[in-house]
């Protein structure tokens, strides 16, 4: 399978946003992911379980959530012990006032950010691409 890349430069220059359709919320749930929601992310905390999903799922099991997020993901295959690009990114987005969620999965980031301004993060995102090629 081969390791991830590692280089910094080359990861920002290669990240190709890519934004993936839909309207995705945070909840938790207590007992495991309630019937019809398929989380593309969980996180098992003391609190609760948190899973990232659909918004149309969450609201058909009656999940309580108040962020309403886009689902970015860099196309790049990084690292896992890769350094600095959770930093640039997250740098890059809060420099124009935009919160950013990261999840690492084993192959790429991802990234989610306030859905009104979605097609912004990508575009900030590819213009710092631009400049680190």
């Amino acid at each position: 399978m081969g390791a991830g890349e590692r280089d910094l430069r080359r990861l920002l220059a290669g990240m190709r946003p890519e934004l993936n359709p839909g309207r995705y919320v945070f909840a938790t749930v207590d007992g495991g992911v309630p019937a019809g929601v398929t989380p593309v992310v969980t996180v098992a905390e003391a609190e609760g379980l948190t899973v990232v999903a659909r918004l149309e799922e969450a609201d058909a099991a009656g999940l309580a959530y108040d962020y309403v997020a886009a689902w970015i993901t860099l196309r790049v295959r990084s690292a896992l012990e890769a350094v600095g690009l959770t930093a640039a990114v997250a740098g890059e987005l809060a420099a124009a006032g935009l919160s950013c969620n990261v999840v690492a999965g084993f192959h790429h980031d991802h990234l989610f950010v306030p859905y009104e301004r979605a097609d912004e993060a990508v575009a900030l995102l590819a213009e710092l691409s631009r400049r680190s090629a």
